[in-house]
């Protein structure tokens, strides 16, 4: 048999030519469903991938959410004793929630029985005996040395989820909204100590300036807890000779290696006279806290009105809007050449002249030093000049109102007497105005994650509007904006004033 030749065994195509078509239809068709499946397993894994990042990125912010500091992670330590807990009890009622802020009053001995404990109240625990301990203070007080372990005792209670042992007095007002505001920036999985000096510097150089002042509050982390507890005893008796349960706290910190994170939130107060040039422009934070609410030598926070009812008075604006309460605000009524400074729930000054920021934001010395000197401070402070002509005209609140839109009416009030008359022909239309009505958005405690901006604010002038009020609209500041007046003769009345007022 004749062999055939590989060559001529295996060909690419068939002799037959009408078979040549039919096999490349079926090979097109094959190419055809096969990129099909290739496209579709593309999409399948693309879509299980963005999916599965998807449930991935949800679960992580649940879980980021589950993670947040909240109240329920605080445990107050309260300053308290029997005999002054019936005077001071109102100022703490005024913040504590029964069932929703956690904490103890500790208490030097036990309530009268005749003295009912009311459900309003934070729970009471009495101190453990401390009169083993050391105290050598000659002119202090061995409270000292229980007040200093009320956050051992606190964390030896053994009490479940808690990231952060807040101390205060019992004459302490917090805001809780804006101290979780503040302590949720935090890890409180690390070794952390919170909160503010002294605004007089006398006392902080006798003190200390780098420890937290427990009257306006102070915040330390659970991991810090742990370890100061099991050093306080022996190192309360190694600083024997310190005065105050902060001194002792502070230097006991200080031995473990931790510093004080500073808050300018937290006010100890440690000021004579009339707090309200030092309210009328806080700091760019939130407000945590304000102490010595019931000392005499401290004028209540708004002129006219009783120091509890003061404050009575701020904690209304504060529960509408607990990040807005205080918020500092400048702007300007070019038409009429006139300055306001805005404290959001607190007071409005209108200065019938125009004035730089700088000045603006400068507290207006309303006060003096813990000792009752006149300076210093740890803040800048400009006169508080008694010329009728050089002073602001005060207005204080009266009123705040939820417009339901997610915004707030505030109304501000002149007070007989603060605001002194001057015969300026142009303080005359400012002394007109009885009244300022200001709208603002609720603010969001996510602001504070940013970094810190005063907002901006703006004068509306209506035609028809009623002379004897003023309407001013804080809002978040624009690109660009800033609070700049204009200056354009470099020797006007301005630069005259200023030169007067020095």
């Amino acid at each position: 048999m004749k062999e055939i030749s590989p060559r001529k065994r295996y060909v690419p195509f068939p002799n037959n030519r009408k078979l040549v078509p039919k096999l490349c239809t079926i090979f097109i068709v094959k190419s055809f469903l096969i990129s099909i499946c290739f496209v579709a397993s593309i999409y399948l894994i693309v879509s299980f991938t963005v999916n599965f990042s998807d449930s991935e990125e949800y679960i992580s912010k649940e879980e980021e959410k589950e993670k947040e500091t909240t109240i329920s992670h605080i445990v107050f330590g309260i300053r308290g004793s029997a005999k002054a807990w019936n005077n001071r009890s109102r100022y703490s009622e005024l913040w504590w929630r029964p069932n929703v802020t956690r904490g103890f009053v500790w208490l030097d001995e036990k309530p009268h029985d005749n003295e009912p404990w009311s459900e309003t109240f934070p729970p009471y625990r009495v101190s453990q005996d401390t009169s083993k301990f050391k105290y050598t203070c000659w002119f202090g007080d061995r409270s000292a040395v229980r007040i200093a372990r009320i956050v051992k005792e606190s964390f030896e209670l053994g009490l479940k989820n808690v990231r952060w042992f807040v101390m205060g007095d019992d004459d302490t007002v917090f805001f809780p909204e804006n101290l979780v505001t503040v302590l949720a920036k935090y890890d409180h999985n690390q070794m952390y100590y919170i909160g503010g000096n002294s605004e007089s510097v006398e006392t902080d150089v006798v003190f200390s300036y780098s420890m937290a002042y427990g009257g306006g509050g102070f915040a330390i982390s659970y991991p810090l807890a742990a370890d100061l507890v099991k050093i306080l005893d022996s190192c309360i008796n190694r600083y024997h000779y310190l005065f105050s349960s902060d001194q002792k706290i502070g230097s006991c910190v200080a031995e473990i290696g931790v510093s004080l994170t500073k808050e300018p939130g937290f006010h100890q107060m440690d000021i004579h006279g009339s707090p309200r040039g030092l309210l009328a422009a806080h700091p760019v934070a939130p407000l945590v806290s304000l102490h010595h609410l019931d000392v005499y030598v401290l004028q209540p926070l708004i002129p006219s009105m009783s120091r509890f009812e003061s404050v009575k008075k701020v904690i209304e604006a504060y529960n509408k809007d607990p990040s807005r309460t205080l918020q500092h605000s400048l702007c300007y009524d070019l038409k009429r050449n006139w300055s306001l400074s805005v404290s959001w729930g607190f007071s409005v000054q209108l200065y019938p002249w125009l004035m730089n920021a700088r000045e603006l934001e400068m507290p207006m010395q309303t006060f003096k030093t813990w000792k009752g000197s006149e300076e210093p401070f740890t803040f800048n402070t400009r006169p508080n000049n008694v010329e009728p002509c050089k002073s602001p005209i005060e207005y204080y609140l009266d009123q705040v109102l939820d417009l339901r839109n997610g915004e707030t009416l505030t109304s501000y009030n002149t007070i007989t007497g603060i605001n002194k008359q001057c015969e300026n022909q142009n303080y005359r239309p400012a002394l007109a105005v009885h009244m300022v009505n200001i709208t603002a958005s609720m603010l969001s405690p996510e602001v504070w994650r940013q970094a810190p901006r005063r907002q901006c604010c703006e004068v509306i002038n209506e035609e028809d509007g009623i002379r004897s009020s003023l309407h001013i609209r804080i809002r978040g500041c624009n690109k660009w904006e800033s609070v700049t007046p204009p200056f354009y003769d470099k020797y006007g009345d301005f630069a005259y004033f200023q030169r007067m007022v020095r």
